[in-house]
C-alpha cells in the first residue's frame, strides 16, 4: 500500500500519526478509564523555524505532561502526545489540523510557527470548537482581528516586541529605519508595530523591502538598505532569516560603515550560530531567557538533553507553560470536549509555572508576563556554555502589551 502513497504524502501521514510520549512511573489510564486526552504539536520539524520550535517544542509538550501527571490532579486519564512538521505552509497546516481533530481525536493543538499557519488553523479550531495555543507564532492579529474563544496566545507578539526595541532604539539615536520585512503575515504585522513606535516617537522610516520567507541570498535587499544612509536597518524576520540576513550584513559591511542592524526578533539559537564575535551588542526584546532564575536555570538543564544539548528558546518554553496550563484548566473542569469552556478556565486560573512565573490569560486570549530587553553579550563576557545575553531592562506586562481595547477583538463586544 505504501508504494501507491507519494513520499511527500507518507511524511505527512508519518507525522500526524506520531505518538510520542513516555509514561512510565507516572499516573496512566486504566483499560477502563476515560479516553486518553491527546494534544498536537504542529510545528516546523524541517525548515527555517526547527531550531527555534520543532523537535524541542514537541520536547517541551512531553515535559509539561509529565510533570502535570507527577504533580497533584484530580483524574488519571491518560495525556498523550502527537506532533506534525507544516512546513510552513497554510494549507497543509490546516489539513493536518483537520486531520487530527476529525479522525485522531486530538483536542488541542499547540505550538504553531508561522503567523500564517496559525491564523489557517485557528479557523479549523473555531470551527470544530477545539482548543489552539500559540507560541510559536507573533502575529498580534492573532489577539485581535483575528482573535477567537479558543484561542490563547502564550510567548510574545509583534506588538511586545516592537514596542520594546523600537522604543530602545530611537531612545539611543537610532531616529532613521530602512525594514527588510518577511513577506507573510507575521512580517506585514510587525512592520505595522515598529512604523507605529518609531513614528510616536519621532523617528522615520525612510523606506524598506518585503523579502521571500526562507531567503539564503539577502544580498540586493541589503544593498538597498545600504544606499538608504538610514541610521538603523531593521530586519523583520525570524529563524534562518534571521541568521543569513545578520551574517550577510556584516559581510556587506554595513555595521562597520556605521549603520546599525536591528533584529526584531532574535532567539537564542540563533545567537548561537552566529557565535558571539558576529551577534555582540545586537538588542532584542524576548519573554524568556533560560539564564533568568533559578527556575529558569532548572527546567532548561533538564530540557537541553532532551534537545540534542540545546538549550530551549522562548518559543520552546511557551509549549510547555501553555501545555501545563491547559492540563491544569481540563483537570479543573473535569472535561477537555468543548474548547471553549477549556479557554475560558484558562483565563480564569491565574499562571504560574517556574518560566514565566505568576500571570494571567485576558479576555481576548493574551497571555500577559514580563517582556524584557537583552543584549548580546560580548564574547569575553560569557563565562559559560549558552551564557549569551545580558538583561537591559524588564518591561512589565502594564508597558509590555497592546491595551486590550486597541486590539479590536470581536467575540469580546457580543
Amino acid at each position: 500500500m505504501d508504494k501507491l502513497i507519494p513520499p511527500s504524502r507518507r511524511r505527512i501521514l508519518a507525522g500526524i500519526a506520531t505518538i510520542a510520549l513516555s509514561t512510565g512511573g507516572f499516573a496512566v489510564a486504566q483499560a477502563d478509564d476515560a479516553v486518553p486526552l491527546r494534544v498536537g504539536v504542529l510545528t516546523d520539524m524541517s525548515s527555517l523555524y526547527a531550531d527555534i520550535t520543532g523537535p524541542g517544542s514537541v520536547a517541551a509538550a512531553k515535559m509539561a505532561v509529565e510533570d502535570f501527571l507527577a504533580g497533584p490532579h484530580k483524574t488519571k486519564r491518560q495525556v498523550e502526545v502527537v506532533s506534525g512538521d507544516h512546513m510552513n505552509k497554510a494549507d497543509l497546516g490546516a489539513n493536518i489540523a483537520r486531520e487530527w481533530i476529525d479522525r485522531n481525536n486530538v483536542e488541542a493543538i499547540i505550538d504553531v510557527p508561522n503567523s500564517s499557519v496559525a491564523l489557517a488553523v485557528r479557523n479549523i479550531v473555531q470551527q470544530t470548537n477545539k482548543v489552539i495555543l500559540v507560541s510559536g507564532a507573533s502575529s498580534s492579529d492573532l489577539t485581535g482581528k483575528a482573535c477567537s474563544p479558543n484561542l490563547v496566545h502564550w510567548s510574545y507578539d509583534t506588538y511586545a516586541l516592537s514596542n520594546g526595541t523600537a522604543r530602545a532604539v530611537v531612545a539611543g539615536g537610532g531616529k532613521t529605519w530602512y525594514t527588510l520585512t518577511a513577506d507573510y503575515a507575521f512580517g506585514h504585522a510587525m512592520e505595522a508595530e515598529v512604523k507605529n513606535v518609531v513614528q510616536k516617537l519621532g523617528g522615520t522610516v525612510v523606506g524598506g523591502v518585503r523579502t521571500p520567507i526562507n531567503s539564503q541570498d539577502f544580498s540586493s535587499f541589503l544593498l538597498q538598505a545600504q544606499a538608504s544612509k538610514a541610521q538603523i536597518v531593521g530586519l523583520i524576520n525570524a529563524g534562518g532569516d534571521t541568521i543569513n540576513s545578520i551574517k550577510q550584513s556584516v559581510e556587506f559591511g554595513i555595521p562597520q560603515g556605521g549603520q546599525r542592524v536591528v533584529a526584531t526578533v532574535l532567539y537564542l539559537s540563533d545567537v548561537h550560530s552566529l557565535g558571539l564575535k558576529v551577534a555582540q551588542g545586537l538588542q532584542f526584546t524576548e519573554s524568556f531567557y533560560w539564564d533568568l532564575s533559578d527556575g529558569t536555570r532548572a527546567w532548561a538543564k533538564r530540557f537541553a538533553p532532551r534537545n540534542n544539548n540545546r538549550y530551549p528558546t522562548a518559543m520552546q518554553a511557551g509549549v510547555y507553560a501553555a501545555t501545563l496550563h491547559y492540563l491544569k484548566a481540563v483537570d479543573a473542569l473535569g472535561a477537555s470536549s468543548d474548547g471553549k469552556a477549556v479557554v475560558q478556565e484558562m483565563k480564569k486560573l491565574p499562571t504560574d509555572d517556574p518560566l514565566f512565573g505568576k500571570g494571567s490569560v485576558r479576555s481576548d486570549g493574551r497571555k500577559l508576563h514580563n517582556m524584557y530587553l537583552f543584549e548580546v553579550k560580548k564574547p569575553e563576557e560569557s563565562k559559560y556554555p549558552w551564557d549569551y545575553y545580558k538583561l537591559i531592562q524588564t518591561i512589565p506586562p502594564t508597558e509590555a502589551w497592546r491595551p486590550l481595547e486597541e486590539g479590536g477583538c470581536d467575540f469580546l463586544k457580543s
